[in-house]
């Protein structure tokens, strides 16, 4: 879960909240409230939404492809609001997760139960999570695509983290991990936009990435989301810290977990005619790592 921190002006940049110069005098903006964005489950779920079809082809071409054996079981390590869960279980997959955030489970429980659809949902984190009672036997796909397994910090607390997932695999088993390569040259902050929206709803999610700590192998983030609701708008705001890699530290890292052999790279395109070498080129990767 990503950890909050104090705000973090940027110079020159007005602060929702702030007092800033109109034509009639001084008027107060928005003030933004420090909110996790991972709290407010809905919002965070209809920024991410619009790709998830496109995620769950390729993770069953991929399955498809690089699998030993075939299955349908299904575990989601940091599962959030389970958008990639409803998906595939509405495709027949048995779906197990878990996320370390309580109310991304309590609105991944609902959406389930509202598409009357059944998911083994709980609450747990990434690096020392444990299979709950009534859930047994191996899985056949694992997957962790949108770099919340940087949210680890520490090398121990990432390698735990895949020998897990690597013993809740069976031989042949598939395990998909995505994120996001640290370019340490980079002199200047990293800024995306999202805008989404779904029904009377509008999001827009701006995320800042500041430049690396090489040394400490940290980078900060802030977020911040612009939510229309019900015809108000307000702002919300996270700050959290990235565990960094690039793509030599990356597999010098997979080479400490050999349960997990490393198959092969994509990108976010999710295009599987279209596999990537696993280089510093571009920055965002999706390893295919396949159980010994």
């Amino acid at each position: 879960m990503p950890e909050l921190r104090p705000s973090l002006a940027i110079p020159g940049q007005i602060q929702p909240g702030s007092w800033q110069h109109h034509p009639s005098g001084l008027q107060r903006t928005i003030p933004t409230e420090q909110r996790d964005w991972y709290d407010t489950a809905l919002y965070y779920d209809i920024v991410f939404d619009d790709g998830t079809r496109q995620e769950a082809d390729f993770l069953e071409a991929a399955y498809a492809r690089y699998a030993v054996g075939n299955g349908r079981r299904l575990l989601e390590p940091a599962c959030g609001s389970e958008r990639l869960a409803l998906k595939m279980a509405r495709r027949g997959w048995e779906v197990s997760g878990f996320d370390g955030n309580a109310h991304m489970i309590a609105f991944a429980n609902e959406r389930m139960a509202s598409a009357r659809l059944k998911a083994r949902l709980w609450e747990d984190w990434m690096q020392s999570f444990e299979l709950p009672k009534g859930v047994k036997g191996s899985f056949d796909m694992a997957h962790c695509l949108l770099s919340t397994f940087k949210d680890l910090h520490s090398e121990k607390d990432a390698a735990e983290c895949l020998r897990r997932v690597a013993a809740r695999l069976r031989k042949g088993g598939i395990f998909f991990l995505g994120l996001h390569l640290t370019d340490y040259e980079a002199g200047k902050q990293e800024h995306e936009r999202w805008v989404a929206r779904r029904g009377s709803i509008g999001v827009i999610c701006n995320t800042h990435t500041w430049p690396a700590d090489r040394p400490k192998r940290l980078e900060s983030l802030r977020t911040r989301l612009q939510n229309t609701d019900a015809g108000r708008k307000h702002f919300q705001e996270t700050h959290w810290q990235f565990r960094t890699y690039n793509a030599a530290q990356l597999k010098t890292f997979l080479r400490k977990v050999p349960e997990l052999e490393f198959l092969q790279c994509y990108d976010f395109t999710y295009d599987i005619e279209e596999p990537r070498q696993l280089d510093d080129s571009y920055a965002d990767v999706l390893l295919v790592l396949c159980r010994r």
